[in-house]
């Protein structure tokens, strides 16, 4: 029988608080359980499994990221809404790094394709960089990009990586003009084909 008091949404909201004490990689059902003073089997009857906690977490914490990005690029566009959504993505990815952990890890497609939470992230996404006039294949190669920038730059300042005098905000400024000029300068698909055709011929 479930412990009185204990919910599904209370367990995954402890799970995210504990990811950001102690890491992603350390929220487990047992870890869980000691938190909340019960026995592993008390919090089965509301996540089956580990694995089933994480895609919650990582749910939980992808909607509370894409809120956070909706309301930054909300009436913006161009290099304003590229930047808006870049810090929006990187304050919390610092703030909340065990649940951020957790945004990077693979959904089960049959989840992902019932998310709502991942619909509106590739929604406000692909939003914002048709606004450069992109579209597919390109969109999806330049989503690619901007997630391995943000992604890595975000980790490796977590991590203390940055090493160099250079002041780690001022790079992130530099990083984010570059990239808006590569967005506004996309290689087109159709267009590469076109120079790989005249180089063959």
């Amino acid at each position: 029988m479930a412990r009185a008091g204990l919910t599904t949404a209370r367990v995954v909201e402890a799970a995210a608080v504990l990811a950001d004490a102690v890491g992603f990689e350390n929220v487990t059902v047992t870890a869980l359980a000691r938190r909340f003073g019960v026995k592993d089997a008390s919090l089965y009857s509301h996540v089956k499994n580990v694995r089933e906690l994480h895609t919650r977490l990582a749910l939980l914490a992808g909607g509370e990221m894409i809120g956070r990005i909706e309301l930054a690029v909300a009436g913006r566009a161009g290099k304003d809404a590229l930047v808006a959504f870049a810090d929006a993505y990187r304050e919390y990815a610092l703030e909340h790094p065990g649940r951020y952990a957790a945004t990077q890890i693979r959904v089960d497609p049959a989840v992902a394709a019932e998310s709502e939470v991942l619909r509106r992230t590739a929604e406000v996404t692909y939003g914002m960089l048709r606004g450069y006039g992109l579209s597919e294949p390109d969109l999806t190669d330049a989503v690619r990009l901007l997630r391995s920038t943000f992604h890595g730059y975000c980790s490796l300042e977590a991590g203390g990586g940055f090493s160099a005098p250079r002041d780690v905000q001022a790079s992130w400024e530099r990083a984010l003009d570059a990239l808006h000029v590569l967005l506004e300068h996309w290689p087109k698909e159709d267009q590469r084909e076109n120079q790989v055709e005249r180089k063959s011929s």
